[in-house]
């Protein structure tokens, strides 16, 4: 498709959110009806737009799926941030809220420690599951079919030495974290920072991702974090909870 036709294409679309017939869709693009019909037909195969009963043109229900997959993250942010506050307060470290995406999890929140230093982690980036504390907290949830099925697609790549990168030692990992509640990550995604995270779950109760609470190895031994391990699950229901998860 030329750039052209990805522009026209884009301004039928665009035309589409306030007009559904193909003669006002013609007359706000400037294209002739030929070609709003052409491109209407094209998304109505792809199911970016539906015929509605009187012939006229509607947003389609790919167009619905990928709105709800961008504002999905926006309105997880703002449920969950009461909570994120609460837990910086509480375990003074950095506190990070992360959604999936595909087969990585993506930073949506961050709320930084009281601390000279700042995390390298930033909103935006993203990260593997199977060396993260959020991303075990995920995995967790998974079925056998499931993690295998990962482990085929992207491996267990090592980010630094402490990097889990056996299918044996992590599904090993994934049953204590199911036991506990929590993940932890010792150095594994960063070296020098350590992680305690646990995963949050949607309105149909479907895990979507997780809390983490952060600190400088230096600053937090392994047992201080498993310490730390009750209030990030506490922290992880509230927020499931806002984005109305009943258990």
């Amino acid at each position: 498709m030329t750039d052209t036709a990805v522009e026209k294409t884009l301004a039928v679309l665009e035309a589409l959110a306030d007009h559904s017939r193909i003669t006002d869709i013609a007359r706000v693009t400037g294209l002739p009806k030929s070609t709003v019909h052409r491109l209407l037909q094209a998304m109505v195969d792809r199911g970016f737009a539906v015929v509605g009963s009187e012939g006229n043109y509607l947003a389609g229900p790919r167009v619905l799926a990928l709105a709800g997959k961008v504002l999905r993250p926006i309105d997880t942010v703002e449920r969950a941030r009461p909570a994120l506050r609460s837990l910086q307060h509480d375990t003074r470290c950095t506190v990070h809220l992360a959604v999936l995406f595909g087969d990585e999890l993506v930073y949506v929140d961050k709320i930084e420690a009281d601390k000279p230093y700042r995390m390298a982690s930033r909103i935006g980036m993203s990260l593997p599951c199977h060396g993260t504390a959020i991303g075990k907290a995920v995995l967790a949830s998974w079925s056998p079919d499931e993690l295998d099925a990962l482990i085929l697609r992207v491996g267990l790549p090592g980010r630094t030495p402490r990097t889990v990168t056996s299918a044996k030692r992590l599904r090993a990992q994934l049953s204590r974290v199911r036991r506990s509640g929590f993940a932890l990550d010792d150095e594994e995604n960063e070296r020098g920072v350590r992680c305690v995270g646990a995963a949050i779950r949607d309105h149909a109760g479907v895990v979507i991702g997780g809390v983490s609470a952060s600190s400088l190895a230096m600053e937090h031994g392994i047992a201080e974090l498993i310490a730390l391990g009750p209030r990030v699950v506490r922290a992880a229901a509230e927020v499931s909870a806002a984005l109305g998860f009943t258990a």
